[in-house]
């Protein structure tokens, strides 16, 4: 019988229950709900606990992020006695012919972006919800993805976001001559069913929380609309180009608007210029205030 060891992760909502062995090489699971469990006997049962939200199967073990109803320290033991039970008692925690199935190919292409350093890899498929920037290998302990490309000594820093990778390199290389290799190397990784980010080992920095909304519900008015018009007008032009646009904050009274620039945008030679005289343009005339000043700096 396996021995389930409990782990925490940087997210408390989320548990990790390790086994001994190995439960699924290549290929990770998430249900949401009882109704995506049909292939996981074992997913099914946790659904009875009505404190699970969500749970993970992956590798070695099983992940269960809670509802806020409980806290961990009351239950965990219990949950883990319950997993110790159902694999003792022979239940599946995958059906076998999931374990089996091979994984759908995915299609890799990549972009130029404006900065000559940095080009963009997209994929036909999610690849995190949570953005995330590693600027050294020290950064990647959220996306083996990032730490395998760092094994690349020309990669110099690499920016993840929903459906795409942006990858700087170093001088030292030629997109002519490293592009091929890089493409190719995403589209295996993903396509054998490897991790490309763990969200709930991402850091809760100050800028993950500057991406939830309650930290949006706390801003004044015009920062609000700041915000919206950053949203809805300027980052789907910047994720286009590889990079991200991110509000830090709006000084009613010198009237300056301080944004990050994240991924392409990043320390490319035209974008701080381009983009604060753009971007100030769109709030002097969407806010009707000539007095907006813009501040544009790099992550």
């Amino acid at each position: 019988m396996s021995k389930i060891t409990i782990k925490n992760t940087t997210n408390p909502s989320i548990l990790k229950f390790e086994l001994e062995e190995t439960i699924i090489k290549g290929q990770n699971f998430e249900f949401k709900n009882i109704d995506e469990t049909k292939n996981s006997p074992l997913a099914m049962q946790l659904f009875y606990l009505p404190f699970v939200k969500t749970v993970y199967i992956s590798g070695n073990f099983i992940a269960i992020e809670k509802f806020s109803i409980v806290e961990w320290g009351d239950v965990q033991d219990a949950v883990a006695n319950q997993i110790e039970e159902f694999i003792k008692n022979g239940g599946e925690i995958l059906k076998q012919e999931v374990t089996s199935v091979k994984k759908q190919p995915i299609t890799i292409y990549a972009e130029t972006t404006p900065n000559p350093a940095v080009q963009k890899f997209v994929s036909n498929k999610l690849l995190t919800k949570t953005l995330i920037e590693c600027k050294n290998i020290d950064q990647t302990k959220a996306s083996p993805l990032a730490k395998e490309l760092f094994q690349f000594p020309f990669v110099k820093e690499v920016f993840i976001d929903e459906n795409y990778i942006s990858i700087t390199k170093y001088e030292i290389a030629d997109w002519s001559e490293i592009t091929m290799e890089l493409r190719s190397f995403i589209k295996e990784y993903i396509e054998n069913g490897n991790q490309v980010v763990d969200e709930s080992q991402i850091v809760k920095t100050e800028t993950h929380q500057k991406q939830q909304e309650t930290y949006f519900e706390n801003l004044d008015v015009t920062s609000q609309q700041i915000v919206n018009i950053l949203e809805e007008y300027v980052k789907p032009a910047v994720q286009s180009d590889g990079g991200n646009i991110m509000f830090e904050s709006f000084d009613a009274d010198s009237k300056k608007v301080k944004v990050i620039l994240q991924g392409a945008c990043s320390g490319c030679p035209s974008s701080t210029f381009t983009l604060k005289n753009g971007i100030e343009n769109m709030l002097k005339q969407m806010l009707n205030d000539s007095g907006i000043v813009v501040e544009a700096t790099n992550a």
